[in-house]
């Protein structure tokens, strides 16, 4: 039966993300220890939004959570402890990720120099506020309003083991290196099913008590080139998706991975191992 093998969540937008056993699923991702998938992110002096394509040394920036805080490390570099609690009066500023203009929670002078400094670009960390709303897109959500923080535009991706195996069977027929999961940063990673086959599922369902819904094809950006254990760009393995993966329900651009949105759920955790039944769409 498909099982549920990785789950991961990335405090930080476009930073090394976090292997769990166990995550709560809420509507807007993955939540673990308080803690939520994408509820920081990077900008520079302008509020516009900043990632690995830009800066692929963000990779190497790697958050950790302990007993619900969370702290920060990078190359040559203090930790930086950052406190979760929210604090009055913090300031804000204007942001702007893809189309989304967002106020954001601005973390202060200190972590704003941590981050340019490791980074050798002046910027500034922002946290996605407790009053804002950003939603997925209703072109593919339909009219459920699906909320979401700063992921580049869905709450959950998702992935499954038979997909990457296949991908790194055609890299090792062209005498190419093999390529982890991590290069694709799924929240979810999903095996026991077919090459691909999670793009034709009608839902993917964990028991009676969960039910996530595919909602998107995930086009691909020149990020999976990045290799996440030292930030270096190297092969893109997008290249050798090209051959076999223009996907027309999104005008031909390559896919790989199903944007996830919760379709319901009467309990909210996730666990490695959880079965995952996966009905095909008709």
């Amino acid at each position: 039966m498909p099982s549920i093998t990785e789950l991961t969540i990335y405090p930080i937008k476009s930073c090394a993300g976090i292997a769990l056993e166990s995550a709560e699923l809420t509507e807007a991702g993955l939540r673990y220890q308080g803690i939520c998938d994408r509820e920081w992110m990077l900008v520079d002096l302008q509020g516009q939004f900043l990632s690995q394509r830009e800066l692929p040394k963000m990779a190497c920036l790697r958050p950790t959570i302990q007993d619900g805080k969370l702290q920060v490390s990078a190359p040559g570099m203090p930790l930086l402890h950052l406190p979760c609690v929210r604090q009055e009066q913090q300031m804000t500023r204007d942001v702007l990720i893809w189309d989304s203009e967002l106020n954001a929670i601005d973390e202060g002078e200190a972590a704003a120099a941590w981050f340019s400094q490791s980074l050798g670009i002046a910027c500034r960390l922002v946290r996605f506020a407790a009053d804002a709303k950003r939603f997925a897109s209703n072109k593919w959500t339909g009219e459920k309003q699906v909320p979401t923080r700063f992921s580049d535009g869905y709450p959950i991706l998702l992935i499954s083991q038979a997909s990457l195996d296949d991908l790194n069977h055609r890299a090792q027929s062209q005498g190419r290196s093999v390529v982890p999961m991590n290069r694709f940063r799924p929240n979810i990673v999903i095996d026991g099913i077919e090459a691909f086959e999670e793009d034709y599922a009608a839902s993917y369902d964990i028991g009676d008590t969960i039910q996530l819904k595919p909602v998107k094809p995930c086009p691909r950006c020149p990020m999976p080139a990045v290799d996440q254990l030292t930030g270096e760009v190297k092969e893109n393995p997008v290249d050798i998706l090209q051959s076999y993966r223009a996907n027309p329900i999104v005008d031909g651009e390559i896919t790989f991975g199903m944007n996830v949105i919760l379709e319901k759920a009467t309990t909210n955790i996730l666990r490695i191992g959880d079965v995952v039944d996966m009905p095909i769409a008709f």
